[in-house]
């Protein structure tokens, strides 16, 4: 029974991934929680599993079309990767209700991005009309790097909504180039998540199998569909859902239990 809710809830949360190129995943931890009801310490690390592999699926076809900036995902992992391991000890010191909170807190700020997306870019990082000054980007892509690696150690989100507007709006990255080089941090720093949580030994492999194998068969599907669809009007909708939940977490939590 518990394996055939993992295989659904992967689907929806898969679809979502292939429809709306991320942020669908902020979803998979409050699933796992009040759907399969595992502790918040199981959560994470089995959340982390589902982003890092469906998002090293979506990465592929983008790497293929050059659509990746090897250094700039190189700064965000350095600076990511410690960033990680520091959320996930902080994380063990904090109550369960205090961890689902903040994740709530997240799921707002991810909620307000999609609304907001509009595709302008900055010019923080640009030389012209090609070309990126590193000596001007990279230390504004160190304090980034750093926020999302401890938000994914944290809270076991990939931070999607937030690379994407720091490459867009804070480092003047094109879009398909900001999409591809988001989906290599996440996936480096969701690696980095499981390896930092693995010691509890608390990751279910079966529910976890059964949720990333059906998330990447729903992403897949989602993805060629996807095109036929008014993408950004399903976003709003989404980020609506994304605050609906976000406010029965906050409910649940400081009311309920």
């Amino acid at each position: 029974m518990t394996i055939g809710i993992a295989l659904a809830l992967g689907a929806v949360i898969g679809v979502l991934l292939g429809l709306l190129g991320g942020g669908g995943s902020i979803l998979a931890v409050p699933a796992l929680v009040y759907v399969l009801g595992l502790g918040i310490e199981q959560a994470i690390p089995m959340s982390l599993i589902v982003v890092g592999t469906a998002s090293a699926v979506g990465a592929l076809p983008k790497i293929r079309a050059g659509q990746v900036q090897w250094r700039l995902a190189a700064i965000f992992a350095a600076a990511g990767i410690p960033a990680t391991f520091l959320g996930t000890a902080i994380g063990r010191q904090l109550p369960q209700s205090a961890l689902l909170i903040g994740f709530a807190v997240v799921m707002v700020v991810a909620g307000i991005r999609l609304l907001q997306d509009n595709g302008d870019t900055g010019t923080a990082c640009k030389v012209g009309d090609s070309g990126i000054n590193w000596r001007r980007c990279a230390p504004r892509s160190i304090p980034a790097g750093f926020l999302v690696g401890l938000l994914t150690g944290l809270f076991g989100v990939g931070g999607g909504f937030l690379i994407i507007p720091a490459l867009v709006l804070m480092l003047g990255v094109e879009m398909p180039i900001a999409i591809g080089t988001s989906l290599l941090i996440i996936v480096v720093n969701s690696a980095a998540g499981v390896a930092s949580h693995v010691s509890v030994g608390s990751i279910d492999w079966a529910i976890t199998g059964a949720f990333v194998g059906s998330a990447i068969v729903g992403s897949l599907v989602a993805g060629h569909l996807g095109i036929r669809l008014d993408t950004r009007r399903l976003q709003h909708w989404f980020a609506y859902l994304v605050f609906a939940v976000a406010g029965y977490v906050l409910i649940d939590t400081i009311f309920i239990h």
